[in-house]
């Protein structure tokens, strides 16, 4: 069987997306996971399909570079607003359901393949830092570290130890490693389903934002440096949680083809 799919990036998170709105794809995990990979496949750190949803523009299913269907992709929900963009599914707003529920989003500029956006995350509820880190569930849990030297971190070592740490279950959580440099925050990020490194993890950018602005008392806004590029986080801090989150930055397609699964 034949599958047209287009792949995008946002900062150096890539996937492959699909429209099956029109037509039942059953992909299985192996397939995913060999379309996914990078030497006897397309390449990417995930697959996403565009499906139909009842009340909403669409539906967003997103599976990781194992194979198999995961929580909320930041990254992936920017992209697939692109995806939808460009085959005419929206206009410039976009009603659609994710893992985690309804998100709303805004192509804020668009050049060529080049999209802007800004993604409205669900409500994050506050925690507390234990001296240098910090759990936040921003439709993905992630861990967040404090780490002095980023870029000597060892983030596929460290970051898998954390990842399988019995604390988080059974299903692990992802984990962060962050800095501030000059004014501007930095992340890596070990992203579970793709047990390595990615270069930006969107709901990782948000989680650490959100957490620096806890531990410094910022307001408002947070600039996120990814090794892919730079991220923004808007959101209201309330007494309880964190509210009108979006997470903005690029959404880039790359190439598009047929692939015989």
């Amino acid at each position: 069987m034949k599958i047209a799919f287009e792949k995008y990036h946002g900062t150096g998170n890539d996937f492959i997306l699909v429209d099956v709105r029109n037509h039942a794809v059953s992909i299985q995990p192996k397939q995913i996971a060999k379309l996914c990979n990078r030497h006897f496949g397309i390449g990417a750190d995930g697959l996403i399909l565009l499906d139909k949803a009842e009340g909403y523009d669409f539906m967003m299913r997103y599976f990781n570079s194992d194979g198999n269907e995961s929580s909320m992709c930041g990254n992936g929900g920017r992209c697939i607003t692109a995806f939808a963009r460009r085959l005419g599914v929206i206009d410039k707003n976009a009603r659609f359901l994710a893992p985690d529920g309804e998100h709303h989003a805004l192509i804020l500029s668009e050049e060529g393949s080049n999209y802007y956006v800004s993604l409205a995350m669900r409500d994050v509820v506050l925690a507390e830092w234990q001296d240098d880190t910090i759990f936040l569930d921003t439709g993905s849990p992630h861990f967040v570290k404090i780490s002095k030297g980023l870029d000597q971190v060892n983030v596929d070592q460290e970051g898998r130890k954390l990842r399988n740490d019995p604390q988080f279950g059974a299903e692990g959580t992802n984990v962060n490693f962050i800095e501030e440099k000059e004014g501007l925050l930095h992340i890596r990020t070990f992203e579970r389903g793709v047990e390595e490194e990615t270069l930006s993890c969107g709901t990782g950018v948000t989680a650490a934002a959100l957490g620096w602005a806890l531990k410094n008392k910022k307001k408002d806004r947070i600039e996120v440096n990814a090794r892919g590029g730079r991220l923004s986080v808007k959101f209201l801090q309330n007494k309880d949680s964190f509210t009108d989150i979006r997470l903005e930055g690029p959404a880039i397609f790359v190439f598009a083809g047929e692939t015989d699964i």
